[in-house]
């Protein structure tokens, strides 16, 4: 089917000519088939669509409760394929280029207080080995705030436990190095040592932290896992693997870091994005506003 393979070969050029992530990819072609789909009902191809008929998909998702967020990313999947499909001269004109993305609040983190992650820290069951992988796994993520995606995807090899770092590669590409608290380093330790030689297999490679089916932990499996540990801890519902890298970057500017090398340690692109935590981090501001202020 030329339309199908129209598709296809747009989500190949987002990873030759743009190297997107997997992820990435996924979720651009998942848009578009949803938005494939919509037009099939309306005997309509995804190279006959019109402005108007984007609009109404747009509209029509918004109205069924998905957040301005996704609305964008879909517009974003919407504009990029026609784009692609104008360059090779499958259209002669753009139906998205005169829509406008919605407008994007920037909502505030939560964050979990210092006691709260201890609790929940202390929420994996060490007597057994798969909670000395989920202990082991919490301190990593609290120690260098990576995204569930870079801790899942972790490699031996990018680990110097006796330097006490880990190498990482983020969004885009980009590699960055960051250090490794003791508490860190020992529960990975421990996980090496004592569970994961027995859950080696096949399918594992040199991922660091693996299943009992002896292959990589997925992102998901990994989110349920921090669901259930919150729970056991009394914590909200709503934690997610990514509470606990705004915890790691708020809790890191609470005692003293600054701002550029918070950046550094998360992987952000630009120094506006870290900024958010600055709204956070009010527990040291105040304590600096009392130790220096002349009136405080």
């Amino acid at each position: 089917m030329v339309e199908e393979n129209h598709l296809e070969a747009f989500i190949d050029a987002l990873w030759l000519e743009d190297g997107l992530s997997d992820l990435t990819r996924e979720a651009y072609y998942c848009d578009l088939c949803r938005f494939q789909s919509w037009l099939l009902v309306r005997h309509k191809a995804l190279a006959e669509a019109e402005p108007a008929e984007l609009r109404a998909f747009l509209a029509e998702r918004s109205r069924g409760g998905v957040s301005a967020r996704t609305a964008s990313r879909m517009l974003s999947s919407l504009r990029r394929f026609y784009r692609y499909l104008l360059r090779e001269t499958v259209i002669l004109v753009d139906p998205s280029a005169e829509i406008v993305f919605p407008r994007l609040g920037r909502p505030l983190p939560g964050v979990l207080s210092e006691s709260q992650v201890e609790s929940l820290l202390a929420a994996a069951d060490c007597s057994v080995p798969e909670g000395l992988r989920d202990r082991a796994m919490l301190e990593t993520l609290y120690a260098t705030g990576l995204r569930v995606t870079e801790l899942t995807r972790l490699r031996l090899g990018n680990l110097d436990l006796e330097a006490g770092w880990l190498r990482v590669t983020g969004k885009g590409g980009r590699q960055r190095v960051v250090p490794l608290g003791e508490e860190a380093i020992h529960a990975i330790v421990v996980y090496l040592q004592q569970v994961r030689p027995d859950w080696e297999g096949r399918r594992s490679a040199d991922y660091v932290f693996l299943s009992i089916r002896h292959q990589p932990l997925s992102r998901q499996a990994f989110w349920y896992l921090i669901k259930r540990l919150a729970q056991r801890a009394g914590l909200p519902a709503a934690i997610s693997p990514h509470t606990l890298r705004h915890a790691f970057a708020t809790h890191l500017l609470n005692h003293g870091a600054d701002l550029r090398s918070v950046q550094m340690m998360l992987g952000h692109a630009s120094l506006s994005t870290t900024q958010i935590y600055t709204h956070v981090a009010k527990h040291r501001l105040q304590l600096l506003h009392a130790r220096h202020h002349p009136r405080a």
